[in-house]
């Protein structure tokens, strides 16, 4: 709406009119305008700065002032200022010395007498509190279109426009907010937030990722007064009792108010209705849970913290509150300002596998509950759409759950939904919520169970050499100690550095790849033909190991760490305690690490895997034994072929292994490289000759088809040009990874065609 403001006393505008206009989304706010704002460089109304305007309806003169707020570019250039009930107007208000009138109730209606107040906040008479008889208790909004009639009437109305804007609606209610004055509790924050803003500049505390140190600043240093007052039911109660003649008393108890200020018991006095917002309480729990204002033992030995782990969300809601009530209220013995903690670790926000952050209202919610018991999808659909604040959303919700988890969620377990946390946090990084991983890292606490059993089966009743016999170490032994020293030096690094993820993909790697799939395996050999020398070695191995493991993976693995170690624990000697959180955390044992061994486990590795491949890609039944050559390069590769022939022959089921003499010829085989020595399968008989070959000419067709196209794509210009550059990239990629793989097909056709 646009309104006709006439001009007082005679005044007219640069182009002769005799009124501005103003333009408002909400014209029954009008009823309390105290001024008028234009911009002090428009040339259109910068001579009336300082003039008033006549107010249509209640007749009151209201200033003209000089405001940059008025946009020059936007609408007609004037803006009404109504300081009580429009935020940036209270702003122009205090900046002009504006007084401020409230014509509303607190059920939105408009009172029957105004409510005029300075700057202060304070009742005052530069205004008459009347308002006109015919709106007096009338509803904002019949209140708003009776304006515009008026105004119409009055000949005042230049205009109505369409006009997009951003309203605010309250979640519970589901109607309109209004601004307006209310008094309030404030604390005067600038000077907490000075110390408070020092102690991370000087690196007394410290934010990871360190970005976050800059939304930090940007808060502390534009920082305003805050309101700390809330009006709910429950809460940290005001501190504060009011007389019947509007005095106001703080302090702790009634009893110590009526103390201090000599107040006689026949002195009525009301608390306060008003509680303490949540943040003000939450500011006081780092020392307030720890006995202050009394100096306890407590307060002594943990206050301040090292770590606060908390949202980038609330980092000036909790975390920059917390600091400035600590500096302020805790002080060490020679009163310096206490810090909190030393470090805040930022996690980022949990979000659905969309990107989309959760909420209610969404429907995307996921209870870590449900994922570690299960829930069936009945039980689902009832949790995501019940208790609503939108219903109308109810159906939509239902039918995406209905989509998504046709047949409810399974359950996980404690321990699944833990890791899956841990290796998804990257630091700061928002995590979009992935069911998938959750289920990879189920099966790795599968497999971690099932791992325990082989050892526990192979070491429970047995001679583990905690005794007095003889013990003899394999390479196999020595590789997994080295392993796991590696992992432990890993994983300490990557906690220091709050780098969960890398931490928990640590001990992924080494528990799934290095402990489970290559060292059981190459126990087996030792503990089904291995002498007892070497079987003790093997055991003691396998259950050291193991507990130093569970231990490493505790904190990440606490549940079926803590059931697995109190069966490992009777077996290790020295391991005593109750529990397992309270063991040490391995550390890296440099005496425990042996770089020859982990250099020849890796080549028995390489050459087990080559035989594996091989077989794979001539397609060998894995249940065939071979007989194999090697041409080796050097005495060391020799050397850890002769040491490790029994394993190699069991791992990699080979009937003969064979050092090739320098020169010697050999008959067809399919080859592969294992360090610098060449690893050889003679091919006659193993295969169906034509079949094989039939197969290959058929991929090599197809892997040259695949060439062409991409070629072909590649070759136009017009894609080249219009595509993205990593799509164009990405084909590059393929066509690359095509063009290899022909040229191992057709080696495999010739080596074959030459059987």
């Amino acid at each position: 709406m646009h309104f006709r403001y006439p001009l007082a006393d005679g005044v007219k505008t640069a182009e002769g009119k005799d009124y501005i206009v103003v333009a408002t989304t909400r014209p029954e706010t009008m009823l309390g305008d105290t001024g008028v704002a234009v911009n002090p460089e428009d040339p259109r109304y910068k001579d009336l700065i300082g003039k008033e305007i006549l107010l249509p309806i209640v007749d009151r003169r209201i200033p003209i002032v000089g405001d940059e707020h008025a946009d020059m570019e936007k609408g007609t250039g004037c803006v009404k200022i109504t300081p009580a009930h429009d935020f940036n107007d209270y702003e122009v208000g205090k900046r002009h010395q504006l007084p401020m009138i409230n014509i509303l109730t607190f059920d939105a209606n408009i009172r029957d007498a105004a409510e005029v107040f300075n700057t202060n906040g304070e009742a005052s008479d530069a205004y008459a509190t009347e308002l006109p008889a015919k709106y007096h208790g009338m509803e904002r909004f019949a209140a708003r279109k009776a304006i515009v009639a008026e105004f119409e009437e009055q000949g005042l109305l230049e205009e109505i426009k369409d006009h997009d804007l951003t309203v605010p609606y309250g979640d519970r209610g589901g109607v309109v907010i209004e601004p307006m004055l209310t008094d309030q509790w404030y604390v005067r924050t600038a000077p907490l937030a000075e110390t408070a803003t020092k102690a991370v500049e000087d690196g007394e505390i410290q934010f990871v990722p360190k970005q976050y140190e800059n939304m930090y600043f940007s808060w502390m240093r534009d920082i305003q007064d805050w309101c700390i007052s809330r009006q709910l039911w429950w809460g940290h109660r005001i501190p504060a009792w009011y007389d019947n003649d509007g005095n106001v008393y703080v302090g702790r108890t009634e009893e110590e108010v009526r103390e201090k200020n000599g107040l006689a018991p026949v002195v009525v006095l009301r608390q306060d209705d008003d509680v303490l917002d949540t943040w003000f309480s939450s500011a006081l729990w780092t020392f307030g849970t720890q006995g202050w204002p009394e100096n306890t033992e407590d307060l002594k030995t943990f206050h301040p913290s090292d770590v606060l782990v908390t949202g980038f969300d609330i980092i000036f809601f909790w975390v920059a509150r917390m600091i400035m009530m600590t500096m302020h209220f805790c002080k060490d013995e020679n009163g310096k300002p206490q810090v909190p903690f030393k470090t805040v670790y930022v996690t980022g926000l949990i979000r659905d596998e969309n990107g989309d952050k959760m909420s209610k209202s969404k429907g995307n919610v996921l209870d870590p509950i449900d994922m570690i018991d299960g829930i069936d999808l009945e039980s689902l659909v009832e949790k995501r759409t019940g208790n609503m604040m939108q219903p109308q959303l109810a159906k939509k919700i239902e039918k995406n759950t209905r989509k998504t988890f046709e047949d409810g969620i399974e359950p996980y377990g404690t321990d699944a939904l833990r890791f899956t946390l841990a290796a998804m946090a990257s630091t700061g990084r928002d995590i979009n919520w992935d069911m998938k991983r959750l289920e990879g890292y189920r099966n790795f606490c599968n497999k971690l169970w099932n791992a325990s059993r082989y050892v526990l089966m192979n070491t429970e009743d047995q001679d583990c050499g905690f005794g007095e016999g003889d013990i003899e170490y394999s390479l196999a032994d020595k590789w997994i100690e080295s392993q796991f020293e590696q992992a432990a030096k890993e994983f300490n690094a990557h906690l220091d550095n709050y780098r969960l993820d890398m931490a928990a993909n640590t001990i992924y790697e080494f528990i799934w790849n290095q402990f489970c799939d290559w060292y059981l395996e190459l126990t087996k050999p030792v503990l089904w033909k291995g002498n007892e020398a070497q079987q003790r070695g093997t055991r003691r191995t396998l259950i050291t190991v193991l507990e130093k493991t569970l231990r490493l993976a505790h904190p990440v693995l606490p549940y079926i760490t803590e059931t697995i170690w109190q069966s490992v624990k009777p077996l290790v000697d020295g391991v005593e305690g109750d529990t397992i959180m309270l063991q040490a955390l391995p550390q890296f044992e440099e005496a425990n690490f042996n770089q020859e061994a982990l250099d020849d486990i890796e080549w028995v590795k390489a050459f087990i895997t080559s035989i594996r491949n091989l077989r794979a890609e001539y397609d060998i039944a894995p249940s065939k034994g071979l007989d194999v050559m090697l041409k080796v390069a050097d005495e060391k590769d020799a050397a850890r072929l002769e040491a490790n022939k029994a394993v190699l022959a069991s791992l990699a089921k080979l009937e003969d292994i064979k050092v090739l003499a320098e020169g010697e010829e050999t008959p067809a085989c399919a080859t592969a490289l294992v360090g610098k020595s060449e690893l050889m399968i003679p091919m006659a008989g193993l295969i169906d000759k034509d079949a094989e070959l039939d197969r290959l000419a058929k991929e090599i067709a197809k892997t040259q088809g695949e060439i062409k196209r991409i070629e072909g794509k590649l070759g136009n210009e017009g894609f080249v040009a219009k595509a993205p550059e990593a799509v164009v990239a990405k084909e590059r990629e393929k066509l690359e990874g095509y063009k290899e793989t022909l040229v191992k097909l057709v080696e495999q056709k010739q080596t074959i065609a030459a059987l």
